[in-house]
């Protein structure tokens, strides 16, 4: 018998299975087509792995799939105020959050000192660090508030004038955090500090190129000669001196130390400076393209405001909190600044007719003047604003020894005018206005008539029926 016959009668090995025909493989696709859905399920079930219960599937992120610069634009597209709650996602939108962050003001100097800030916020442009610079205790439940500042204090530490003095960083400790800081941000376009020295304003001078708006707090002569290192800077606001919080000294030798290094000055506000004619002199023929001044509480010497007239291309005039705008004027002035276009007087003491009209001759090219809250401006102090023979715009807000008489005396013999804006004026009343006061008011392009806001309040509400004591809204039923 061959091998072959032998191997035909033996017995099949369980480990070699015979293929099955292609009649058995129609059958059994047949009888899986004809069997029902809920079986067909419950076989596809028992064959998948069973899942456990403990974790859950979670949606797939597809922000991973986009590259940074693309998200960063999605986010941009998103109000400010709901960005912070975006950086709480993840970490990948905590560091986005942070480079989109342009402007900062720093409660805590710590933040800076550590570096903390830099990697935070890579791309600032804007930095305020006077509250930084201020050493208060950070769970005090008492807020002080300073137009200029806030700081937190403890019960019964605010008890002298000299408590934001006594808690100031040194000088030493605000400069190494300037050469942090100018250092980790090079696109800074603008920075307000307080207790500087030069050797601070050099650090950051030698980073930050672009810086174009600076803001010193209690600055001083010295201080000034890091200013003109800055080759691009347009904007300077110098707070020298603050009743009630710090105090220090900016004369006629740190105004002139100001002329020569910002050249380029558009914008100049001076806080409690204490200089002079000289002083104003030496800005007006350096920096030739000053355009707006301001000056706020000055302590300024007698004179200084004849040295304006030596700024020609000075456009506005700003004068805030001036107790007294000039001692002992110049009665022989000359000259005035023939570029001026805007004289505004804030919280003005004008009862001195001597300065008033000094002030006056200076600006008598202005086209657009506006009296805000000043004191002592009556009609006696308002008559000589005739010297102003191109107004275009008059606004009045808060003159209450003012009255219509002395309104229209004045506005009568503005043959330019066509914006005039009359706000919370007691002594100006409706029933005083004449025909020809009524046919100006015809013939100017604006009109805001508020003079008496008690009055026009309740006009306007006459026929609402608010204020009838309850008449309307309360009856009985």
């Amino acid at each position: 018998m061959s091998y072959r016959g032998k191997k035909e009668n033996s017995p099949v090995s369980p480990l070699k299975k015979r293929r099955a025909s292609w009649s058995e493989l129609w059958v059994n696709h047949h009888h899986l087509l004809s069997s029902s859905p809920l079986d067909f399920a419950a076989k596809f079930q028992s064959l998948t792995p069973p899942i456990s219960k403990s974790k859950t599937l979670l949606p797939p992120d597809f922000t991973l799939l986009l590259p940074d610069l693309i998200l960063i634009r999605i986010i941009e597209q998103i109000p400010k105020s709901h960005r912070k709650n975006l950086s709480l996602v993840c970490k990948r939108w905590f560091k986005l959050h942070g480079r989109l962050v342009r402007s900062l003001r720093l409660p805590d100097w710590g933040f800076l000192a550590s570096g903390r800030l830099i990697s935070r916020f890579p791309n600032l442009d804007t930095v305020d660090l006077v509250s930084g610079c201020l050493i208060s205790p950070p769970n005090s439940g008492i807020l002080v508030n300073h137009r200029i500042v806030s700081f937190t204090v403890d019960v019964g530490s605010y008890q002298s004038w000299s408590f934001f003095e006594e808690n100031l960083l040194s000088v030493e400790v605000v400069d190494r955090g300037l050469k942090a800081l100018a250092g980790g941000c090079s696109n800074l376009r603008k920075l307000v500090v307080t207790n500087t020295s030069e050797l601070g304003l050099l650090n950051v001078a030698e980073e930050c190129s672009r810086l174009q708006e600076l803001e010193l707090h209690k600055c001083s002569d010295s201080v000034l000669l890091g200013i003109g290192s800055f080759e691009n800077l347009q904007i300077l606001r110098l707070v020298v001196s603050v009743d009630g919080l710090y105090h220090s000294l900016v004369s006629d030798i740190g105004l002139m130390i100001l002329a020569q290094g910002c050249k380029r000055l558009v914008k100049l506000e001076l806080v409690g400076c204490e200089g002079g004619f000289d002083g104003i002199k030496e800005i007006g023929q350096c920096c030739q393209m000053l355009e707006e001044l301001t000056v706020c509480d000055h302590k300024m010497e007698s004179g200084w405001l004849g040295g304006l007239r030596y700024c020609e291309n000075l456009k506005t005039l700003r004068l805030v909190s001036c107790k007294k705008i000039d001692n002992d004027p110049d009665d022989e002035l000359s000259c005035c600044c023939p570029a001026l276009e805007r004289l505004q007087l804030e919280k003005c003491q004008l009862r001195d007719k001597n300065t008033v009209k000094a002030l006056f001759k200076m600006c008598e090219a202005a086209r657009e003047i506006v009296f805000q809250d000043c004191w002592g401006l009556d009609n006696d102090i308002f008559s000589m604003a005739a010297a102003f023979g191109r107004v275009k715009l008059l606004y009045l807000e808060g003159c209450s020894l003012l009255t219509t008489s002395g309104l229209e005396s004045v506005i009568l013999h503005w043959h330019e005018l066509e914006h005039l804006k009359v706000v919370s004026c007691k002594n100006i009343k409706d029933s005083e206005v004449s025909p020809s006061l009524s046919a100006l008011f015809s013939a100017l392009v604006e009109l805001q008539w508020r003079p008496d806001t008690r009055s026009h309040l309740s006009s306007s509400l006459t026929e609402t029926g608010i204020g009838g004591k309850g008449g309307k809204f309360f009856k009985k039923t």
